[in-house]
């Protein structure tokens, strides 16, 4: 019997490849398998899986045949995976050794529906200490109470699926997949989906998954359209909270964060190619005007007045839809 299901999709990673698939190494067990998905790499990192394929135990490598982006290649994984357990891991990421069977125990342990953990990030030689805003540690909790309040960081930001582990009656609920073809974001509506209806959660201060930050091919690091799907993936949230049964307490919180973040994105736009800053400027004005507006109004008048000034005048002014663009 497969104990648990670890789903690492990989794109165009040859630098880091091999650190991640060391520590895979460094965390195998007879009952764990590891669900090795190739997102079509273009570089050397296909070769790096084929050996690795054969000489990490229980490593079992899927290949697509186009590259479909992090949550479709981790919706690839989820749908092999065997365990009665599941986590994920980034293909430019790694775990200390014996991690795995330390996250397993405690997910037995509890017996939550899912478990999240602190972690390390990572950027040249720096480390820094993260840790997931739940309090307090160690005991079962309601996954809708930690979705408030809504001027705090709480669970639903901390969106990381590697920092935790899930029982597999998520899956088989229909929790689990990501929305297909999200190329950024795409671990906020399932963080939030999660959170809304699962029946119990917990947190633990193990730590153990370290995330390389300031990766040139990241997402996070490029400017074109891709970025923009953060657009589609906050759509999606305030539009699922807005039907569940306390909208109007979680909605403040949806919005505040949506808001939050096309702030955060207009506040460094020189990062983006020019077609994409205007398509940008362009969505978030549609997205503004389509949020509900008592909600949005309450949401502008609670933040600072810099942001605040910005997105009202955004939602205020013309939003031509930019040409020369697709996604």
């Amino acid at each position: 019997m497969v104990k648990l299901s670890v789903i690492v999709p990989f794109y165009n990673v040859q630098q880091f490849a091999p650190d991640t698939l060391r520590s895979l190494r460094s965390n195998t067990r007879d009952d764990f398998e590891f669900l090795l998905v190739d997102d079509c790499s273009t570089d050397g990192t296909s070769g790096i899986l084929d050996r690795a394929a054969q000489e990490i135990p229980g490593a079992i490598l899927l290949r697509h045949g186009k590259n479909g982006g992090l949550a479709t290649a981790r919706n690839t994984g989820i749908d092999a995976a065997r365990g009665e357990y599941l986590t994920f891991l980034d293909g430019d990421d790694w775990l200390a050794p014996g991690y795995l069977s330390q996250l397993l125990a405690s997910a037995e342990e509890l017996g939550c529906d899912f478990v999240r953990t602190d972690h390390v990030q990572c950027q040249a030689q720096a480390r820094t200490l993260h840790r997931a805003p739940i309090a307090p540690r160690g005991v079962a909790l309601s996954p809708r109470d930690a979705i408030l309040p809504a001027h705090r960081s709480t669970s639903v930001d901390y969106a990381y699926a590697w920092a935790g582990i899930y029982h597999r009656r998520l899956l088989d609920r229909g929790l689990l997949h990501f929305t297909d073809g999200l190329r950024t974001a795409e671990d906020r509506p399932w963080i939030w989906k999660l959170h809304r209806e699962a029946e119990s959660f917990a947190a633990v201060g193990l730590l153990g998954v370290f995330y390389r930050r300031g990766v040139a091919s990241s997402l996070t690091q490029i400017g074109d359209v891709r970025r923009l799907d953060f657009l589609r993936a906050f759509d999606q949230v305030v539009a699922e909270t807005g039907e569940d049964q306390r909208a109007d307490e979680f909605l403040p919180k949806a919005v505040r964060t949506y808001c939050a973040i096309i702030a955060h994105h207009l506040g460094s736009i020189e990062r983006f190619e020019p077609p994409v800053a205007r398509t940008l400027k362009s969505m978030s004005a549609a997205a503004l005007r389509h949020m509900p507006r008592d909600v949005l109004d309450e949401v502008l008048d609670s933040m600072d007045e810099q942001r605040a000034t910005l997105l009202r005048r955004l939602r205020r002014g013309p939003a031509p839809v930019a040409a020369g663009v697709s996604g």
